[in-house]
């Protein structure tokens, strides 16, 4: 693997890039991202006497774009929300296949691969300004074979011309732009590219113009030109033999990168735009906790506290915006992913365990409350997104602005909430008459509030001289109505599909909020969940995992994420639950991750399988972006597992990837925040704690509330069964079978390495054996 190829781009690729412009991606686009049940929102949208209010339902669109007479494409055939917003347009669009592929070396024709997703702001640009354009289409279908793709359902894809963009450009975004060969090599590459040409940039039909001009006349330097960056990015994919493992000092050193990059004002690391990266987040806290760090510690908490109050967290119904434009946290970009909202949820509960403070718990049930309401499939799955825009009139649900579901103007909330609690309201989120954006190039919000909290409870009880329970009873009543006043504008567009990976995030959620915060509700929606995924994504006879289901159907083979996301929730889930089958299923799965996407040579796990089809690249993520990488996660499962299960195999798996990886994380440790975690976990003695007790006995559930008071990031939690011997962890590791409970009552075990200090039934001692350094 090497880290630091540069792309050797020939000089006529280089002639290439200077007539012809590199899109340059918009100034917001940027690179690499209750109690349950009750009834959901979700569960509504298809009742048809509110079809159209929720404009953005994709069985409304349809049936009302085939009303209406047009005509649909092949796309119309596809499952993904995104493609389905493309099924009507003129444009003769394929989906990632053959059919596209053999068409194009029948015809002799280069590629348009279009990426992107159904909730992507300027992914909807694009296709009104072109794709929707017939005279544009025509040109395309003349031209050359369109293909349109999913980063979301296809992710091994995406990477692939991603790195390659990256290479060609120096950045990256979607919607993406990739001009390639008829065996599927890009020569060109951008993001967003407007229709006319402007500011020496061509636009979009001047550019395939060009691009048809030069594969006629010029193929042979097309050729080239691929061929170079094909050879980088299969360099840059390179097996190089592991080295040696990483040390304390990455952790260090990753420590000072994060803290150089600290905004001491608003908190977050980097300027603006801000994003979310919980990844950092989870290892902070671990090195304040190895380390007695604590600078590490409160610069995650000021950080998180800032979001939470910030705009690019939604006051009214919960969750938070994709990333903040601005380096306040204050005017966001709006679109809502279910990534963000599973490791936000725990990266606010190890806030909560540090501190005890509710305003970090308080989020979490927030963030859990909308996500029931909002994304949760009747069955139990969790949808994936919510779109950044929305139609403003139920006339014209085609024109949709950024932001319009939740933005307000100073009239309409003191119209709706009266003087006397419109005013109370105003102070404390915000609200200027003439509209609190102070940064609006594009003009989108004139005149418009984004609700953050400017004031806080005290400053507000001061200026108005109110006692703070009767404030917060006043906020909370206005709350109320502005809500149910917002949930009459036409919702955003709901990503209805259920991929494994992001459902991953949220078992695990759930079954630490459960842990934590002893809700039952929030057991059962981990629970569901993963019921789900196993009847409906999972051949237990083939041993096979599929990536997404929609619409009654599952498909796509999972990639490495999916099997490493889902055995990290199934993890969870047995450690809240003490479910064994859980743990038992997660095992099985983490068998199969290895089978299918182990590289003896490396050490380390490619993304996707050796038998994939129609990837010119087998590639490998080596940065822990809005997502972590695929490693990242896999490597922390095989460490706890070597743990629960003592099996020393696991560890020497784990060991390789790290050795595999511990040249970046030399050189930029700060790339790899999710890897460090699990270098953390590495270096450590974890503590393996075995409570032997009846599942459901108060003093069982009590030792465990005690245990979960602590901020212990290193350990994993084992139950002896007493009630069923045969249990899956019984049956794999013998030495649990004579952990047994002590006079009746439920006993821990603490250990290391299954060295066990003495057996108590004391919670005193318990605390005292467990030597946590943060406790609520």
């Amino acid at each position: 693997m090497n880290h630091n190829s540069t792309t050797p781009l020939i000089f006529f690729l280089v002639i290439l890039f200077m007539n012809l412009g590199c899109a340059k991606e918009p100034e917001y686009i940027a690179s690499e991202k209750g109690i349950y049940p009750m009834k959901s929102k979700t569960a509504s949208r298809f009742n048809s006497n509110i079809d159209e209010l929720y404009e953005g339902d994709i069985k409304s669109f349809i049936k009302r774009m085939k009303d209406e007479g047009h005509k649909p494409n092949r796309l119309i055939d596809e499952k993904s929300p995104y493609l389905l917003q493309h099924a009507f347009n003129p444009v003769d669009w394929y989906p990632w296949g053959d059919e596209a592929f053999k068409k194009a070396r029948k015809e002799d024709k280069f590629i348009f691969l279009s990426i992107g997703y159904s909730t992507c702001y300027w992914c909807h640009v694009m296709e009104r300004e072109i794709f929707e354009v017939p005279e544009i289409a025509e040109i395309m279908n003349k031209l050359f074979i369109s293909i349109k793709v999913d980063r979301e359902e296809r992710p091994d894809v995406d990477r692939i011309y991603m790195q390659a963009l990256q290479m060609m450009t120096g950045s990256g975004g979607w919607p993406m732009s990739i001009f390639m060969t008829k065996d599927l090599k890009p020569f060109w590459g951008g993001t967003y590219i407007p229709p006319e040409s402007n500011y020496g940039r061509p636009g979009f039909v001047e550019l395939i113009t060009k691009l048809d001009e030069l594969w006629r006349n010029n193929r042979d330097e097309l050729n080239k030109s691929a061929e170079s960056l094909y050879s980088v990015l299969t360099e840059h994919q390179a097996s190089d033999a592991p080295t040696k493992l990483p040390g304390a000092e990455v952790l260090d050193a990753g420590y000072k990168v994060f803290e150089s990059m600290y905004d001491d004002t608003h908190g977050g690391f980097g300027n603006a735009p801000k994003f979310p990266r919980a990844s950092t987040f989870n290892f902070m806290f671990r090195y304040a906790a190895r380390t007695g760090n604590e600078k590490a510690k409160e610069m995650t908490l000021q950080t998180l506290r800032k979001m939470a109050e910030g705009g690019i967290y939604d006051h009214i119904g919960g969750g938070f915006h994709r990333y903040s434009t601005d380096e306040r946290w204050h005017v966001p970009h709006f679109e809502k992913m279910l990534y963000d909202q599973g490791q936000l949820v725990n990266s606010y509960l190890d806030a909560y365990q540090l501190t005890g403070d509710e305003f970090y718990s308080d989020n979490v049930k927030d963030v859990l409350n909308y996500i029931s309401k909002n994304f949760t499939d009747e069955n139990g799955g969790f949808y994936s997104a919510e779109d950044a825009e929305s139609a403003t009139d139920p006339d014209n649900p085609d024109i949709k602005a950024e932001g319009a579901f939740y933005i307000w103007s100073q009239s309409e909330l003191m119209e709706l909430l009266g003087e006397e609690a419109g005013k109370l309201f105003a102070y404390y989120y915000g609200v200027e008459s003439s509209g609190n954006v102070l940064e609006d190039p594009h003009n989108y919000f004139p005149g418009k509030n984004v609700l953050y909290i400017a004031h806080t409870l005290e400053e507000t009880a001061s200026e108005f001289d109110i006692p703070i329970v009767d404030l917060k009873s006043a906020l909370d009543e206005s709350r109320i109505k502005v809500y149910d006043h917002r949930e009459k504008r036409m919702n955003p567009h709901l990503d209805d599909k259920i991929l494994v990976s992001w459902n991953g995030y949220m078992i695990s959620a759930y079954a630490r909020a459960y842990q934590i915060l002893h809700d039952d509700g929030y057991l059962l929606s981990a629970e569901r969940a993963a019921h789900f995924i196993k009847l409906n994504l999972y051949d237990a006879k083939e041993k096979i995992l599929l990536r997404r289901f929609r619409d009654g159907e599952a498909g796509i083979e999972a990639n490495l994420s999916d099997y490493a996301l889902l055995v990290a929730g199934l993890i969870d889930l047995y450690e809240a639950s003490f479910n064994s089958d859980w743990l038992e299923w997660a095992d099985e799965l983490n068998d199969l991750m290895i089978e299918r996407f182990y590289d003896n040579k490396s050490k380390a796990f490619y993304d996707t399988p050796e038998d994939s089809e129609n990837l010119i690249v087998r590639m490998r993520d080596d940065y822990d972006g809005a997502e972590p990488t695929g490693n990242s996660i896999a490597v922390m499962n095989l460490l706890k597992l070597s743990q629960i299960l003592d099996k020393s195999e696991l560890r020497d798996k784990a060991d390789g990837i790290l050795s595999y990886y511990s040249g970046i994380l030399s050189k930029s440790p700060h790339a790899l925040p999710q890897m460090l975690a699990a270098v953390d976990f590495s270096l450590t003695k974890p503590k393996q704690i075995i409570i032997a007790g009846k599942i459901k006995s108060d003093d069982t559930k009590m030792m465990l509330q005690t245990l979960h008071e602590f901020y212990i990031p290193n350990k994993v939690v084992i139950h002896s069964d007493v009630e069923n011997e045969e249990n899956y962890m019984n049956k794999n590791l013998e030495i649990v079978k004579y952990m047994k409970m002590i006079d009746g009552k439920a006993t821990a075990y603490v250990c290391e390495n299954y060295a066990c200090k003495l057996p108590t039934n004391d919670l005193d001692i318990f605390v005292s054996l467990l030597d946590g350094r943060s406790k609520l």
